[in-house]
């Protein structure tokens, strides 16, 4: 891994004044958002519904945009031997493991853009930031969930305790939901605004496989793939799969995307996680490589399978003294990873406005200036990028694949991870000092304070 020669961090400036943050969701989002304001000076309570935070999820992807913040927390030095740095990205056609073009990633990404490109298991991710949070002295209530905001929206919060029972008012001077596409703060907010917020299947679906080493060890094919410092991508008619290595080796993070069956109908799609079965897997994926099919057949015989939805862009993140954060107000597809990034550049920026302004409207209003619109293309990317990998075979498929075969550093391609302007757009951008160097100007467009 390179270096990141950096002199921000999330502590070089202190809030201009002390307040009282309470914030909703300890997952990635919620416990960065915590410790960047923490870090600042400010006072940070955190509710997360569950009982305990413990070991969920699988792998994610860490871009530089969201490595130079983590550094600048002052995390991601513990999070570096926890993690794998694919050299590069290989792209293969979905029924033969013939490799038709591949992406740098390690050492390269890092060097062109500042900030490692690096994978981590989400658990190990959270309980780092669950850690340094807690150091930094948040204070983190379990089996707490949010009932509702007060009906004005100034910052006041009913709050139920999940284990006496007991339902009390919070007072703050700001109120930060971070508790995903699911938040009762969002949806308190559509509602107050008239706003229609539905899902909208894009059907796909996708299941998620964690194969331990132990598995596979008497399978040489496979612990060639488990071995190889390289994530690899199959492109298919209606699917796609992603595969690499996580923990040293010791894991095969899979994601197998693929026609959803469920229930189209709204109400059901309430419910996005349903069980699988490893028969209806392979038989989908029974005409693609044999590599996966072999992979497949080491998954349990149960599998979780998650309906993909999308989102209309809301008219709005901030409403009163309440901001949304993270999933809670930017829900993304994973096919450009930068779901879990996204939330920690709004918790960066939300920590680097408050030391520039004490005055809340103004920093919740510059907090959706500067992060709503980058945000909603990078969603709105992943879409796009998700129609490309799923072609039939045909003449855009050919197309689609010479274009891959072909293609250099400076080309332009639809798949927006491998696209190098886009690229620069994800991962060179730096909201951090990007506030820095434009307070005055955020400030002078902002609209006027009654």
């Amino acid at each position: 891994m390179n270096s990141v020669r950096d002199t921000y961090t999330c502590a070089d400036r202190s809030a201009v004044r002390p307040l009282e943050i309470l914030l909703v969701g300890a997952g990635i989002t919620g416990l960065s958002t915590a410790l960047a304001l923490a870090k600042t000076g400010h006072s940070v309570t955190v509710f997360e519904f569950a009982s305990e935070i413990k070991e969920v999820g699988a792998g994610i992807q860490i871009p530089p945009n969201a490595s130079r913040i983590l550094k600048r927390l002052g995390v991601l030095d513990e999070l570096v031997p926890l993690m794998s740095f694919p050299s590069k990205a290989s792209f293969r056609r979905y029924d033969s493991d013939d490799e038709i073009g591949s992406s740098p990633m390690m050492p390269e990404l890092g060097q062109k853009y500042g900030a490692p490109a690096g994978i981590v298991h989400r658990a190990d991710l959270q309980r780092v930031l669950l850690h340094a949070a807690l150091g930094q002295g948040c204070r983190i209530l379990t089996s707490h969930s949010v009932v509702a905001a007060h009906p004005s929206f100034r910052p006041r919060i009913l709050v139920l305790d999940r284990q006496t029972g007991a339902r009390r008012w919070w007072d703050a001077d700001v109120v930060i939901a971070a508790d995903g596409i699911k938040s009762t703060l969002r949806k308190q907010i559509t509602t107050a605004i008239g706003f229609q917020d539905d899902p909208i299947p894009t059907g796909d679906a996708a299941y998620r496989l964690l194969i331990p080493r132990e598995r596979i060890q008497h399978d040489p094919a496979l612990l060639e793939m488990l071995n190889q410092n390289e994530a690899v991508r199959y492109m298919g008619p209606g699917g796609h799969v992603v595969g690499y290595p996580l923990r040293g080796n010791m894991l095969y993070n899979m994601v197998l995307v693929h026609p959803d069956e469920s229930d189209n109908s709204i109400t059901d799609r309430d419910c996005w996680i349903t069980r699988g079965d490893r028969a209806k897997m392979l038989a989908f994926y029974s005409s693609w490589s044999p590599k996966i099919r072999a992979w497949i057949s080491y998954a349990d015989e149960s599998v979780l399978d998650w309906s993909l939805n999308t989102y209309k862009p809301l008219p709005c993140w901030v409403h009163g003294y309440i901001a949304l954060a993270g999933d809670a107000c930017h829900p993304m597809l994973p096919y450009v990873a930068q779901g879990a990034a996204s939330g920690i550049e709004d918790a960066a920026s939300l920590a680097r406005i408050f030391t520039h302004t004490d005055n809340v409207p103004l920093a919740l209003s510059l907090y959706q200036k500067v992060r709503k619109e980058r945000a909603e293309r990078l969603a709105a990317s992943a879409s796009d990028t998700g129609r490309y990998l799923h072609l039939r075979d045909g003449p855009e498929q050919q197309q689609r694949d010479r274009q891959i075969i072909h293609q250099n550093v400076n080309n332009r391609t639809n798949d927006r991870w491998r696209d190098s302007e886009w690229q620069d757009f994800m991962f060179n951008t730096d909201v951090m000092r990007d506030i820095d160097e434009n307070w005055e100007a955020l400030v002078d467009s902002a609209p006027r304070q009654s």
